[in-house]
């Protein structure tokens, strides 16, 4: 229960019952009294207009400034307010009646908890704002062309300094063996090039194995920091912070914050805050690794020049943890050529070749820049759409089928082909849960369509 701080000879004699239901009463004969008490934990306090003349008037001002005040004054005159309405939230009252005071008391108890909500709010939107710009920041990073090694620089500067740490370190799972390995730091130290911490060393280690985040106020008091592994990453710091990277609910790495020797030790609103926005860096480090791996792959069929499916794949994975942080669906159309086979054997199958050439630039002409168009095998072709609903994936397919349907192809090589095609529609999350069952739904409605009338488009919903 808050305190309710009385203070001033003539209130100290009275009885104030129902201000009890305010809080616990403390009453002071002087605020020469208060001076060495906490303003923790205070709802409010009510005062005598003459205490401003008392030694430590300057020293209380400054601790309780904030806390809200009722300002008794024993005449009717204005005369010595003037000092108390510096101070916000501060009322003058002319009486001593209980009830008076007692109404007042509850006001003063409101405005209060409106402006705490005020506070809150504002620190809301404090952070609010800060996790905006950082989802802007990442969104930057990863559209433009760098190394992961610079992308993690970047991103744990704002993270660095969003929580007012000395030092970072970023490390990474080994896949084969499991140790978390030190990918980025900005405390450089020799022999930490190639750092590697196993499952349960030092705090990194700890938080690996647990698979929660850990906050260290005094690590020379805490034993985790004395085991092997940590030495070379705590040496210097007086307080740490360590949250686990994950995704899909596997821990793929470790961020470490540090704060040095002359710096204040890490709260549990620091830890807060990094577990909220430490999501973002693991998108960020999740998306880059796949850009990586997709690097080291040949990405491209050497006939159309589209994508192939493995990178097919990949993007799959990268759009449906995209889908699952916007809440936004994609959509996967499944596109087959109507008797493809009968082209090959009519015209040969150079010019079938060409012909899918064709069919795959008409696809592009028909599709945004974000769409994604893959030759999946033979004359199949798989187009991702971002951030498009089942119905809004239909009308594109429609669209696609038209034309397909009206173009006139190899006209230069004078063949006049004129072809149909199928297509299967499958979104998620409306329709698919996993990235194998979304392919197999688009390519079963295809399959359907392929089966029955050819030339159509068939939507899973």
């Amino acid at each position: 229960m808050p305190d309710v701080f009385i203070i001033g000879r003539e209130l100290v004699g009275r009885d104030f019952p129902s201000l009890t239901k305010y809080g616990r009463l403390v009453k002071l004969k002087s605020i020469n009294d208060v001076h060495a008490r906490s303003d923790d934990g205070v709802a409010f306090v009510i005062v005598e207009k003459s205490q401003c003349k008392e030694q430590y008037f300057r020293e209380f001002s400054k601790k309780f400034f904030t806390v809200p005040k009722l300002v008794v004054s024993s005449d009717h005159s204005f005369r010595g307010f003037g000092p108390w309405l510096r101070h916000p939230l501060t009322f003058p009252v002319h009486t001593h009646d209980e009830k008076a005071l007692s109404f007042l008391a509850g006001r003063l108890a409101s405005e209060r908890s409106t402006r705490l909500d005020i506070l809150r709010l504002r620190e809301e939107l404090s952070i609010a704002k800060f996790e905006i710009g950082l989802s802007g920041e990442i969104g930057r990073v990863l559209s433009s062309d760098i190394e992961m090694d610079e992308m993690l620089l970047l991103i744990m500067k704002s993270i660095k300094k969003a929580v007012g740490a000395s030092s970072w370190s970023v490390f990474l799972i080994d896949e084969e063996t499991g140790d978390l390995v030190l990918k980025r730091t900005n405390d450089r130290k020799k022999g930490q090039e190639n750092l590697r911490i196993k499952p349960g060393e030092g705090i990194a280690g700890w938080v690996l194995r647990e698979g929660i985040a850990a906050i260290v106020p005094d690590v020379s008091r805490d034993e985790r920091c004395r085991r092997k592994g940590s030495g070379k990453t705590t040496t210097g710091t007086s307080s740490l912070v360590c949250v686990p990277i994950k995704s899909n609910e596997k821990t793929i790495g470790a961020i470490e914050l540090m704060s040095a020797s002359t710096g204040k030790p890490f709260t549990r609103d620091d830890l807060a805050l990094l577990a909220r926005i430490v999501d973002y860096a693991a998108v960020a480090i999740k998306v880059a690794s796949l850009y990586q791996k997709m690097a080291e792959l040949s990405v491209t069929d050497d006939l159309t020049k589209l994508f192939n499916s493995r990178y097919l794949n990949r993007t799959i994975e990268v759009e449906l943890q995209r889908s699952e942080r916007s809440r936004t669906s994609v959509s996967l159309i499944f596109m087959d050529i109507d008797y493809f086979k009968q082209v090959n054997d009519e015209f040969g199958h150079l010019t079938g070749s060409k012909l899918l050439v064709e069919v795959g630039q008409l696809l592009l002409k028909n599709l945004r820049s974000i769409d994604i168009v893959a030759r999946y095998g033979g004359d199949e072709f798989v187009i991702v759409l971002p951030q498009t609903p089942s119905a809004v994936a239909s009308r594109v397919a429609q669209r696609i089928r038209k034309s397909v349907e009206q173009n006139v192809f190899m006209k230069k090589e004078g063949c006049q082909i004129k072809i149909t095609a199928s297509f299967g529609v499958a979104s998620y999350p409306e329709s698919a849960k996993t990235k194998e069952e979304h392919l197999r739904l688009a390519d079963e409605a295809m399959y359907r369509v392929k089966n029955q009338t050819r030339n159509g488009v068939y939507a899973i919903i």
